[in-house]
């Protein structure tokens, strides 16, 4: 079977896109990372450089220990000098490792530690050049886009505001129309707010697709500025991609010490794994590792286990302040329906013109209120639909 891959919020992706205020430091610090990562790797390889040291101790200390023995036992002839290879091939990787550990040292981490210095140049307080010029780069490309998208969140909200004040009056227009318990004058009001709505919020929607032409008029010349810098950040990547590919392959050529088959394997196994390099496949590993390539656990039917008998727990006492809050809740404000209303969803209000209830909740920012009627009920209810008693 195969996993279908997570859906995501598109708005949730739109706000990590890199094309967003601010999503450019992920691109920034790539350069901090790269220089903690040069430090990781001498570390890494200087422990490695120890481990070769010791070794090569341990088998000049083995080979001392038994040439005594082996060049006054019973042995002789080409038997001995058999035994006596062994030490004399232990003596030959004794020096061969120690030049190893001086080489992951020596060449190796200083090559790293230079490159280091002339890549990465720290400034007084703290951060990297490098980091800055990005981030100033990116910083200045953004700052008139920023400008514009807020200008244009602004102009958007204007409009879903004033289309929603204008489906209002146009339900209210609807409910009282022949309505004969509002007069004709009542009704000609309401009709006449209904035009007003509508005639400001075609203006705002002028505004609105007004700016929004302004914003996408500008948008190739904010792209082409954005990638600019982003191009010069990718070279400087592929830079370090590059020379720590060749350190790598440095510290391999000191590491493989051997031509025998079975350890040539394992070098060779190494060495390809290095030459494979490949930015695509990078992507490809991130992508399923951390993208919509990941596996996911769908539900699946599960049969019920009886639970282990817990022991029950203490009911805790709530707080004193805790039911003084709930205390100030009750209660509310008397309000009067204006018009008939049918709930549309399981929690809203029913009721008709002219019954009263309470409203326990003040409007929220889409026009709804809550409210409790005399049999219980709770629900929401159209702030513009009721008056207070």
């Amino acid at each position: 079977m195969s996993s279908v891959p997570p859906e995501s919020d598109p708005e949730d992706t739109n706000k990590q896109s890199f094309w967003m205020p601010g999503n450019y430091q992920r691109t920034v610090k790539r350069t901090e990372d790269a220089f903690q990562a040069c430090n990781d790797i001498v570390t890494c390889f200087q422990e490695r450089a120890r481990l070769e040291r010791q070794y090569a101790q341990q088998l000049s200390e083995w080979s001392n220990k038994w040439k005594p023995l082996v060049d006054t036992s019973p042995l002789y002839g080409s038997l001995l000098r058999a035994w006596q290879c062994f030490l004399s091939s232990a003596d030959r990787l004794s020096t061969l490792h120690a030049s190893v550990c001086r080489s992951l040292v020596s060449e190796d981490g200083d090559r790293i530690r230079t490159w280091q210095k002339e890549t990465f140049h720290k400034k007084l307080f703290g951060g990297f050049r490098e980091s800055q010029d990005f981030d100033v780069g990116f910083a200045r490309a953004q700052k008139p886009w920023a400008k514009r998208l807020k200008k244009l969140e602004k102009a958007k909200a204007a409009f879903h505001k004033a289309s929603r004040k204008e489906h209002t009056a146009q339900e209210r227009e609807v409910h009282a129309q022949g309505n004969p318990d509002i007069t004709m004058e009542k009704q000609r009001k309401i009709q006449e707010e209904r035009e007003i709505t509508h005639q400001e919020t075609q203006k705002v929607r002028a505004r609105y697709e007004k700016v929004l032409e302004e914003v996408t008029r500008y948008a190739p010349r904010y792209m082409e500025e954005m990638e600019s810098i982003f191009d010069q950040a990718q070279e400087e990547e592929r830079k370090r991609i590059s020379f720590l590919k060749q350190a790598f392959l440095s510290i391999h050529r000191h590491l493989d010490v051997t031509n025998n088959e079975s350890v040539k394997a394992v070098y060779n196994e190494l060495h390809n794994t290095l030459m494979s390099v490949s930015e695509q496949q990078d992507l490809r590993w991130w992508k399923n590792t951390y993208g919509p390539g990941m596996p996911t656990d769908w539900p699946q039917f599960q049969e019920w286990m009886p639970d282990k008998k817990l022991k029950k727990a203490k009911k805790e006492v709530e707080p004193k302040d805790v039911v003084m809050e709930r205390s100030v809740m009750i209660g509310g404000v008397r309000v009067r329906a204006l018009y008939d209303y049918v709930g549309q969803e399981p929690d809203e209000l029913t009721f008709k013109a002219g019954e009263q209830f309470l409203k326990t909740e003040d409007e929220d920012d889409q026009g709804w209120c809550r409210g409790m009627m005399d049999g219980g009920r709770e629900g929401l209810y159209p702030a513009n639909y009721v008056e207070v008693v």
